[in-house]
């Protein structure tokens, strides 16, 4: 899998803030892994609640393991982040929630997710 940089839009200020651990050169890479991850196995991206959304991913054990193991990581470094992986049904969503001092990284989130899910 060859990961591709998408240019940046006006609703991703914010996604990687102060608080991220992950050292700056790491970043660009870790913004294209959610980039592939979006675009490859995101369906629909989708208000859960508040301070909370819900990214359907296509139902397949491969998408499942991308999204742990992903969100595994990124939880070392943006410890605000929760990462909830949910099957039922045939179905498979990652939800996220941030916390309240973080709506607007989550919400950057959510928009370069719904900007770049696959159809």
């Amino acid at each position: 899998m060859e990961l591709q940089r998408v240019p940046a839009g006006p609703d991703d200020d914010g996604w990687a803030p102060e608080a991220c651990a992950l050292p700056t050169a790491e970043r660009p890479l870790r913004v294209a892994e959610f980039d592939a991850l979006f675009a490859e196995e995101v369906t629909a991206v989708r208000p859960a609640g508040t301070g909370r959304v819900r990214m359907e991913l296509r139902p397949e054990p491969r998408a499942a393991a991308r999204a742990a193991e992903l969100a595994a990581r990124e939880t070392g470094c943006c410890s605000f982040f929760t990462f909830t992986l949910v099957a039922t049904g045939g179905a498979l969503a990652l939800e996220i929630s941030a916390g309240d001092r973080r709506t607007a990284v989550l919400d950057a989130l959510a928009a370069r997710a719904a900007r770049m899910a696959a159809p």
